[in-house]
């Protein structure tokens, strides 16, 4: 049987766990057989679009659809944009139709600026239209959900317990757009403060996610799980376990006690326990590179390396 602690004492002490809530069912389902297989490869490799390029003077003036063609000749399955970005959704789709490269997703790139964890309700606003704005580009350019940092805490006036009720205020409300359009909201895991303890140890449950996910209680709205960015404050594998299905996209990155953050497969995450918890949890879906970009090279050396820490 669980054992529940209080929620709130969590929030306000910012360092205990609490109990599992309810499991919500919003990532898609498979069984663990032939997981990683060469044959069914149920995660689809992707990277984010501002990767593309990076440093390299070889692509400074390529076109979105040079971009999107290159990494199709690599190998990549798609690519995830920012949200709002300079570039218009004809734009993307046809790049998108000419290389036969997917986008499944957008990032929203103003959460830091303009959270929803704001103690100003202005700001808060400009969030919240941020984010239904998201919700409308990832539609637009043809895909299937929006990462979100739903805020940081820092201070009085962003506290555990403020940034839980008001980033659910704030993703209720466009609620109705994302199901109305069929998009995901997917909550990232970083380094913002929020459902774990910054000051902690490195033996951190994923707890108190899981009942963030479950407290908002839609089918709309899950976990965009970064493999690297907690491996300071608990297991990525175990975190995986925990959160179950509502694990829907995957983002992908090193990280180690002397290397810090760093290229995928080096650092200390546990790359074949990982690959047995997403078996474990039936994953199927994207997974997206965040790591330093670079030209045809570097990138494909990134693929490589995805395929081996997710693949084996």
């Amino acid at each position: 049987m669980a054992i529940s602690i209080d929620r709130r004492s969590f929030l306000r002490a910012s360092g205990a766990v609490v109990a599992s809530g309810a499991f919500a069912g919003v990532g898609r389902s498979r069984t663990a057989a032939g997981f990683g297989s060469a044959q069914t490869h149920p995660i689809k490799i992707a990277v984010k679009y501002g990767m593309v390029g990076t440093n390299d003077p070889r692509l400074s003036g390529a076109s979105m659809a040079d971009r999107f063609q290159l990494l199709k000749q690599i190998g990549f399955d798609g690519v995830e944009l920012d949200s709002p970005a300079p570039y218009e959704a004809d734009e993307v789709r046809a790049a998108s139709a000419a290389s036969g490269l997917p986008v499944h997703g957008v990032v929203d790139s103003v959460h830091w600026n303009k959270r929803l964890s704001s103690p100003d309700e202005a700001v808060r606003r400009e969030g919240i239209d941020a984010l239904a704005g998201a919700i409308r580009d990832a539609k637009d350019f043809g895909g299937s959900s929006v990462l979100l940092v739903p805020g940081k805490v820092g201070g009085d006036d962003e506290t555990q317990e403020h940034v839980w009720e008001r980033s659910i205020a704030g993703i209720r409300e466009v609620l109705p757009i994302a199901s109305e359009l069929g998009i995901h909201i997917l909550i990232e895991n970083v380094w913002n403060g929020f459902c774990y303890d910054h000051g902690g140890g490195a033996d951190q449950t994923a707890d108190l996610l899981a009942e963030y996910i479950d407290a908002i209680g839609s089918p709309w709205v899950g976990v965009y799980y970064d493999l690297g960015n907690h491996q300071r404050f608990g297991k990525p594998a175990d975190w995986v376990r925990r959160l179950g299905r509502r694990v829907v996209k995957l983002d992908v990155k090193g990280w180690g006690i002397e290397a810090g953050f760093c290229k995928i497969g080096d650092g200390d995450v546990d790359w074949a326990d990982v690959r047995k918890a997403l078996g474990e949890i039936g994953f199927s879906g994207w997974a997206t590179a965040e790591v330093g970009g670079g030209g045809e090279e570097r990138l494909a050396e990134i693929k490589e390396r995805m395929e081996k820490a997710l693949r084996g």
